[in-house]
């Protein structure tokens, strides 16, 4: 996983309330196994609609979406964070998140930010022209209009966000330790390592 630490660009101003996971990427894009090409998919049906924000290319391969209260409700699918990454997104803005959705964009290195809906109405409209800047280190989101909006985080998935440790990465932080404790049981049960040769 890439460490996140500031994000600067575009932000696409979404702005939708109630987006559920198969808004960002519906069921028939599910077959896959592979977190590649799901980017083609995300948004389909809101990219049908005349004059969506996902066509503009004002906004192509931007990192931020800024988006309504609630986002990512509905089922428990990886493959709506994996559609964003895939997307070129590693920053969601929004006032409320689907507990389920966030702990998926946090695996996948996709950090997301709750602010009050004034904040992200101000956003949406500077979003339109200008870039927003978000510091993970600083907890802040600013603008060129010297806004600026402070975020809370939980410390663990910061640390891990700032350090670019997944599931994995924690594990093998641990090695030495790991190591040694395994050493240790060899010497003091070695009945054990007998158990396995067997």
């Amino acid at each position: 996983m890439e460490p996140v630490r500031k994000i600067e660009g575009r932000a696409i101003p979404f702005g939708r309330k109630n987006v559920d996971t198969d808004v960002i990427i519906p069921a028939h894009w599910l077959k896959t196994i592979s977190r590649e090409g799901l980017g083609v998919g995300a948004f389909e049906a809101v990219k049908k609609e005349p004059g969506n924000v996902f066509e503009n290319p004002t906004f192509t391969g931007s990192p931020i979406l800024i988006a309504g209260d609630n986002f990512g409700c509905g089922s428990s699918r990886e493959h709506a964070a994996w559609a964003l990454l895939d997307m070129g997104i590693t920053c969601v803005i929004a006032p409320s998140f689907s507990d389920i959705f966030s702990g998926n964009a946090f695996k996948n290195g996709i950090l997301t930010v709750a602010l009050p809906q004034e904040a992200v109405d101000r956003l949406m409209e500077v979003a339109q022209t200008d870039p927003i800047h978000v510091d993970l280190e600083a907890q802040t989101v600013t603008t060129p209009f010297q806004d600026r909006y402070e975020f809370p985080i939980d410390p663990f998935r910061k640390h891990c966000l700032l350090n670019g440790l997944d599931e994995v990465g924690l594990t093998l932080a641990q090695d030495e330790a790991i190591s040694g404790f395994e050493s240790k049981a060899s010497s003091e049960l070695p009945f054990l390592a007998r158990a396995e040769a067997a």
